[in-house]
């Protein structure tokens, strides 16, 4: 019975659904910008639009309309994403930079030393700019999930 119910769980799957456009975005914009195709940015973090504001945005959205925006479900949920947001444009994209630094230092250590190094991974944040998109992403595809799935 719970297993089956999780199946007509209309804001998970709106959710997930808009994590996963946004991921599909991602692959269709790199291709624009590099006319090549990369099937990695389907599980990568960072980039355009924001997977994770995507996701949490469709998820309060979706408590919001399904629960009623008066409910602490609904109160719960934006705190969420909000706290997902701000790590996505703050801390993550922080974390970022310090890479960029980092991996540079590596070169310029590494073309005097022949060093055996690692890049880190420089994109984990997005933009503010990145933050919205995905975050109207999300609210579109849950409202689209309350109108189409009665």
């Amino acid at each position: 019975m719970g297993l089956v119910r999780i199946f007509s769980n209309q804001v998970l799957w709106a959710s997930i659904t808009a994590w996963g456009i946004a991921q599909i975005i991602k692959v269709w914009l790199e291709y624009i910008r590099t006319h090549r195709i990369n099937w990695a940015l389907l599980f990568s973090a960072g980039g355009m639009p924001s997977s994770h504001s995507a996701l949490v945005a469709a998820c309060a959205h979706g408590v919001g309309l399904y629960s009623g925006f008066d409910t602490p479900t609904y109160a719960l949920a934006v705190a969420l994403a909000i706290v997902v947001i701000y790590d996505a444009t703050g801390i993550r994209r922080q974390a970022g930079r310090q890479a960029v630094i980092i991996n540079a230092m590596i070169n310029d250590l590494a073309s005097g030393h022949p060093l055996k190094t690692e890049q880190l991974r420089e994109m984990l944040g997005h933009t503010p700019f990145q933050a919205v998109i995905g975050t109207i992403l999300g609210l579109a595809v849950a409202q689209l999930f309350r109108i189409l799935w009665k």
